[in-house]
C-alpha cells in the first residue's frame, strides 16, 4: 500500500523539518545566487595582444622541492611575450633543491638563485622567504609562485596585460587545482565553494575596503611599488595567510587588488595525501575562516546551505512532507546546479558534485579542529617547522 504524502505539521515534528528547509532553502539559494553573479563577472586575463609590457620577476620560494624544481623552472623560463627573470630562493632544503637551480642557473642568465637566511623568530618560513626574494627582484612586477605551479607559456604576458590595462596593482589568481585522489577531489574544491559562494566579487571591484581583499598565494603578482607601500611580506611576518594579508595591505596602502580566473594560466597539485590535505587547510585555518566569531556564522553558511538541506530530504521522505520535501530538494537542486557550473568552468571532478556536502563536511571538521587546537595552545606544523597560533589582535 503507497504511503500518503503529509503536509507539513503535527506533533511529530513535521513543523520543525518544514522550518529547516526553509532556512535550507534560503541559504542554498545565497549561494546560488552568488555563484552566478561570481562566474558572471570572473573571466580569464584576455591575450596580451603584442602590447608593450613592463618586466616581471618571478619568484620562487623552495624547500625541499627537488621533486617539483625542474618543472617549475620550465614554465617559468617558457614565458613568452614578456621579459622575465626567474629567482628561486632555497629555503634550507635538504634534498639537492639548490644544486638543481644552481645547474641550471649556470646555463641561463635570466635564473638566479639565492639561498635563503635563517629564519629569524617571529617570522613565517614561507612569508620570509617572499620577502627576500623580493629585496632581490630587478623588475617592475612582482610574480610570486608557489614551487608546485606550472605556468603556461602566456601566463604572466596575460597577468601584466590585466594590470595594466585595468589599473590593478595586485592581481590574483586560483591555478587549476589537479586533483587526482578521492580525498583531493572532495576537499580541494571547497576552496572555491568559500570563495565564489560568499565572496560579492562586483561589490569588492567596486569597493576599495580591505576586507574585500582576496588572493592565492600560489600566484599572485604585484606592482614593486604597491608592494613596497604596503611593507611588502615583512608587515605581515608572523602570518601564514599571504592570499589574504597582502592584497588587503596593498588595499589599506591605496592600491587596487582584484581576482582573475587563472584556470587557464597555471596549475598545482597542491596535496596528495589525506594527511597533507589535512595539515595544509589547517595551517593557516585561524586567519581565516576558524576564529571564534567567524566560523560559528561559517557553519551556519556551509552546513545550513550544503548539507541541511540533505539531511531534511531525507527527514522529509522517511515521515512523508510534501511541502518540506519540495523546499528540501529545490535547495539541493540549487546547490548542486550551482557546484556543477562552477566545476566545468573551473574544470573539476564531478566526483567532487556528487560528494559535495561531504567536502563540505570535511572542512568544517578542519576549521573546528583547528579553532580548538588554537585555543588550547597547539602549534601548527608545515615543512618541517612549527608556529603558534596568531594571537587575537594579528
Amino acid at each position: 500500500m503507497r504511503r500518503r504524502l503529509r503536509p507539513a505539521g503535527g506533533r511529530d515534528g513535521g513543523g520543525v523539518i518544514l522550518a529547516l528547509s526553509i532556512l535550507g532553502l534560503a541559504l542554498a539559494a545565497l549561494f546560488a545566487g552568488m555563484v552566478a553573479a561570481n562566474l558572471a563577472v570572473l573571466r580569464p586575463p584576455p591575450a596580451a595582444g603584442g602590447a608593450d609590457l613592463p618586466a616581471v620577476s618571478i619568484l620562487i620560494p623552495a624547500r625541499d622541492e627537488a621533486a617539483n624544481i625542474n618543472a617549475s623552472l620550465d614554465s617559468a623560463l617558457g614565458q613568452a611575450g614578456i621579459e622575465v627573470e626567474v629567482v628561486v630562493l632555497d629555503d634550507g632544503s635538504t634534498d639537492g633543491t639548490a644544486s638543481i637551480v644552481a645547474a641550471r642557473a649556470v646555463a641561463d642568465p635570466r635564473l638566479r638563485l639565492i639561498r635563503g637566511a635563517e629564519l629569524p623568530p617571529g617570522w613565517i618560513g614561507k612569508t620570509h622567504a617572499c620577502w627576500q626574494l623580493s629585496q632581490a627582484a630587478r623588475t617592475p612586477v612582482l610574480l610570486f609562485v608557489d614551487a608546485d605551479v606550472r605556468l603556461a607559456p602566456d601566463a604572466a604576458a596575460r597577468l601584466v596585460a590585466q594590470m595594466e590595462r585595468d589599473g590593478i596593482d595586485c592581481l590574483s589568481g586560483f591555478p587549476r587545482q589537479i586533483t587526482l585522489t578521492l580525498a583531493e577531489r572532495i576537499v580541494i574544491p571547497q576552496i572555491f565553494t568559500t570563495l565564489l559562494g560568499y565572496l560579492p566579487l562586483p561589490m569588492a571591484r567596486r569597493s576599495p575596503d580591505p576586507s574585500f581583499g582576496a588572493g592565492c598565494g600560489q600566484l599572485m603578482a604585484v606592482r614593486r611599488s604597491a608592494y613596497d607601500a604596503a611593507g611588502g611580506h615583512a608587515a605581515f611576518a608572523g602570518r601564514m595567510h599571504d592570499g589574504l594579508m597582502l592584497p588587503r595591505n596593498v588595499r589599506r596602502a591605496g592600491g587596487r587588488s582584484d581576482l582573475t580566473d587563472a584556470t587557464p594560466l597555471a596549475a598545482c597539485r597542491m596535496y596528495d595525501t589525506l594527511p597533507d590535505i589535512w595539515h595544509g587547510f589547517s595551517k593557516n585555518a585561524t586567519e581565516g575562516m576558524a576564529t571564534p566569531r567567524a566560523l560559528p556564522v561559517w557553519t551556519l553558511l556551509l552546513f545550513g546551505g550544503h548539507v541541511l538541506p540533505v539531511l531534511t530530504l531525507l527527514a522529509a521522505i522517511a515521515m512523508g512532507l510534501a511541502w518540506s520535501m519540495a523546499l528540501s530538494s529545490a535547495a539541493v537542486g540549487l546547490v548542486l546546479a550551482a557546484r556543477a557550473v562552477m566545476a566545468v568552468r573551473l574544470r573539476q571532478s564531478w566526483l567532487s558534485v556528487a560528494l559535495h556536502p561531504a567536502g563540505v563536511l570535511f572542512v568544517l571538521s578542519i576549521q573546528w579542529t583547528a579553532l580548538l587546537g588554537a585555543r588550547r595552545g597547539r602549534r601548527a606544523t608545515w615543512r618541517g617547522r612549527s608556529y603558534a597560533p596568531p594571537s587575537a589582535d594579528q
